[in-house]
């Protein structure tokens, strides 16, 4: 066993300092990139995003999404913002810009090109055009409460999804669709599940009464996929 130990360690050891060249997909120490195929390495290199923002930018400049950095504010009522971006559009089209930290922005990137038009594409034959959100930013407490832990919408870490637009004009919508036997019920369910992979925190429907009209996606840290 202690053997195997120092085999890997030494293995770390090349890839590290480069004596071993590995393709950056493969490589923990390289820069994410949204247009590789996840593999076992996605989740590590998104969390190693969170306190690297030079790291996160180069993540999501490999993306699809058009973005502007924002400048850090200052504590507005206990939610200052810092490494956050206003995501301008998409590969679908977004019902309006929103605001997201940079991290989110990334996994969102992946989620739509790897969970959310893979399961449209099963399941229509067809693609997502459109993405309807609620938001992201909020500056409260969680289910707005006032006292409390604070949401991740305060510091622009969760974003909230109603509905979505198919190439056809269909549109699907997580308050009226979830519940059913139906292609639409089988769709969102195939959106939730696979969204997991992409974020911390998944809530829709089956979570709770407040989630009842919408998917809330976060990186806030907790493993839920509810």
């Amino acid at each position: 066993m202690l053997g195997f130990g120092l085999v890997i360690a030494g293995f770390a050891l090349a890839v590290q300092q480069q004596w071993l060249k590995l393709p950056d997909r493969w490589s923990p120490w390289a820069p994410l990139n949204v247009s590789d195929e996840p593999n076992l390495l996605t989740r590590y290199k998104l969390w190693r995003l969170r306190d690297d923002a030079e790291l996160c930018r180069l993540a999501l400049q490999s993306s699809d999404l058009k973005a502007q950095p924002m400048a850090d504010s200052e504590p507005v009522a206990g939610c200052p913002l810092q490494n956050v971006w206003r995501v301008q559009a998409a590969e679908v089209k977004l019902s309006s810009s929103f605001l997201a930290s940079c991290p989110l922005a990334v996994s969102f990137a992946l989620f739509e090109r790897y969970s959310l038009q893979p399961a449209a594409r099963s399941v229509y034959g067809q693609s997502v055009v459109g993405v309807e959100h609620l938001g992201s930013f909020a500056c409260r407490n969680i289910y707005g409460r006032t006292e409390g832990r604070r949401s991740q919408h305060a510091s622009a870490n969760a974003l909230d999804i109603a509905a979505f637009r198919l190439a056809d004009g269909r549109r699907i919508v997580v308050a009226r669709d979830w519940n059913g036997e139906g292609d639409a019920a089988r769709f969102l369910r195939a959106v939730r599940d696979s969204a997991c992979g992409n974020f911390d925190g998944v809530l829709g429907p089956d979570y709770n009464r407040a989630h009842h009209d919408h998917f809330h996606f976060d990186l806030g840290g907790w493993q839920l996929c509810r």
